[in-house]
């Protein structure tokens, strides 16, 4: 039986509400805190004991940020940096093109900048280099340059780096190590094997920081002064999003410092691009990971595999704005190239079924590009780890996302070794492959075994988990401002859903492109606007817009909805229900 009855929604969903653990913790928080019952519920599922809910709820970076060298070699590279910095030496940034890259090369060139020095940036192009480091590239950068600093990339890249002869070279990363580790000056990464893992869910952008704050020290002790890292926060915010890493602990002290530097808008790249997405109020989490994340790595994907990075450290707003507007376009071509993929690889997993550990599909001409975003949709729709594989020639270059805690990663550099993928990588909830076509089949059962054996698959697909239920009166600015300091919600720490039941439809228009716009009453003289996003393509659409006067169990989160200078509650509805 689901939660309020509901064993199968509208939309084929069962609700699953909270355990009667959370519950009792949300007593205890409501008791002794005096919070609100939704707070105190969306607390409680936090696992936020009463003794540090107020610390939660006021994140102190000072207090979460751990010490830079507590990372094996973070000294020796922050030395080696600021070496390169003392003597004016010529200084490479070899990044990824991801959004996590690219915002790690851009901490990089700002504070550089802001010391007088220049920096060297190079990003492979996807399709002709791939992920990483390269010998080519390595051996041409290493021709004219003293330090190559590898950022969000490196730390398996044994052969490029040793083809960077005549220069040092420092790797910033965060993805899986090996046994060995590639012979240069310094290897700073959480994920690497001989680390304790406390810091494994920090980015690339996190760990460039870090090692940052470690030059600064170091400044520090030599008289000296460096520019202001608190200003730079945004950038590993939209990182730390952007690549799914889990917001708990100082990552989330990271992104919510980050969204206020964010909002001063003092950053000409983030400027543009927020303005040519038509952002009307100051970004939040979502928007990180939804909006202004896909347009950054729109560059990388399908154009120019350095606009992205050279957008976030532009500091010329008339640059920044043609570049924004580029992105822009790009981003528009990826979406059009994305919808075509994700058909076909839908209907190719549904054929094969969406029951497994894994759910993968894989095809021909597939851009590489967008693997990773369709395999997103696909975990996003089934509640697994999803592989996406565009079929080249002799070989496949795919791309996955997992589900929290199934670890992808590791799963899939455990098949690399095996010999079952020519080349993999990556970290826990992402991670890229390069596949023979004659062994995609082999490859992707071993790797559902290995992924069962995590747990994988036995969530339910159609399950919607609710922080609990609220009566319509409930729904009232404060709460929704308390809730935001629970937040930034993301990866690892889901946005509050609540439950808002036996409702009765007063009103409903259809808005936009095919959004539903609803009021609902609650019987007792309140009512509750809501909106439902995308409903005329679904079955809410039509059973709310012809309800005969029927009642509905109503779930979602709640938003602020500002037009004209007035702010409103509006409930953002995922799903709905016919009372039993």
């Amino acid at each position: 039986m689901g939660y309020l009855g509901v064993a199968k929604s509208l939309s084929g969903r069962r609700w699953v509400g909270p355990s009667a653990e959370v519950e009792r913790q949300a007593e205890s928080l409501r008791q002794r805190g005096g919070y609100a019952p939704g707070l105190a519920m969306v607390l409680s599922r936090l696992g936020v004991l009463p003794d540090v809910a107020e610390n939660y709820l006021n994140p102190r970076l000072r207090d979460l940020l751990p010490d830079p060298r507590s990372l094996r070699d973070m000294e020796v590279a922050a030395t080696r940096f600021l070496q390169a910095v003392d003597r004016n030496e010529r200084i490479a940034i070899f990044a990824d093109y991801d959004v996590d890259g690219g915002a790690s090369a851009a901490l990089l060139i700002d504070w550089l900048r802001q010391m007088g020095r220049q920096a060297t940036l190079y990003i492979p192009d996807r399709i002709d280099e791939g992920y990483g480091p390269n010998e080519p590239a390595m051996a041409e950068l290493a021709g004219t340059h003293d330090l190559i600093v590898c950022v969000d990339c490196g730390t398996l890249s044994h052969g490029p780096i040793a083809a960077a002869q005549g220069a040092d070279v420092v790797v910033l990363d965060h993805h899986l190590g090996g046994e060995t580790l590639p012979d240069c000056v310094a290897v700073v990464n959480p994920n690497r094997q001989d680390e304790d893992g406390a810091l494994a869910h920090l980015c690339a952008a996190a760990v460039v920081f870090l090692m940052l704050v470690e030059v600064g020290r170091q400044l520090r002790e030599a008289g000296c002064r460096g520019p202001d890292l608190m200003d730079m926060l945004d950038l590993v915010a939209l990182a730390t999003v952007a690549d799914v890493a889990p917001l708990k602990g100082v990552n989330r002290a990271l992104v919510q410092q980050g969204l206020k530097v964010m909002a001063r808008r003092e950053r000409p790249g983030l400027v543009a691009l927020s303005d040519s997405a038509r952002l009307v109020t100051a970004p939040g989490a979502y928007h990180l990971g939804y909006v202004l994340g896909p347009r950054v790595n729109a560059g990388g994907r399908v154009g120019r595999a350095d606009l992205g990075a050279r957008l976030l450290a532009c500091r010329n707003p008339h640059e920044a704005r043609a570049m924004a507007e580029r992105l822009e376009e790009l981003n528009a071509e990826r979406r059009e190239i994305e919808a075509t993929v994700r058909a076909a690889a839908l209907a190719q997993a549904e054929e094969r079924g969406l029951d497994a550990p894994l759910v993968w599909a894989g095809g021909e001409g597939w851009h590489p590009g967008v693997v990773g975003i369709v395999a997103a949709r696909l975990k996003e729709l089934t509640n697994r780890p999803a592989i996406v594989i565009g079929l080249d020639g002799d070989e496949g270059k795919g791309s996955g996302r997992s589900v929290a805690g199934v670890d992808l990663g590791a799963s899939i550099q455990k098949l690399a070794a095996e010999g079952l993928l020519i080349k993999g990588g990556g970290h826990r909830m992402a991670a890229g492959l390069t596949v023979a076509r004659d062994r995609i089949e082999e490859a992707m059962v071993r790797l559902t075994d290995l992924l069962g054996r995590q747990g994988a698959g036995e969530g339910g697909a159609a399950d919607l988990r609710l922080d609990g239920m609220l009566m319509a009166g409930a729904a009232q600015i404060d709460l929704v401002e308390a809730l935001e300091r629970a937040g930034p919600f993301g990866q690892g720490s889901p946005a509050p859903r609540f439950a808002f039941a036996d409702l009765r439809i007063a009103y409903a228009k259809v808005v936009g492109q095919g959004h539903l716009k609803v009021t609902a009453d609650d019987g007792l003289g309140t009512r509750l606007d809501a909106i439902c996003f995308g409903a005329m393509d679904g079955p809410l659409g039509s059973a709310m817009m012809n309800h005969g006067g029927a009642r509905f169990h109503l779930a979602g989160k709640l938003d602020i909805n500002e037009w004209n200078g007035r702010r409103t509650v509006q409930l953002c509805v995922d799903d709905a229900a016919i009372p039993a």
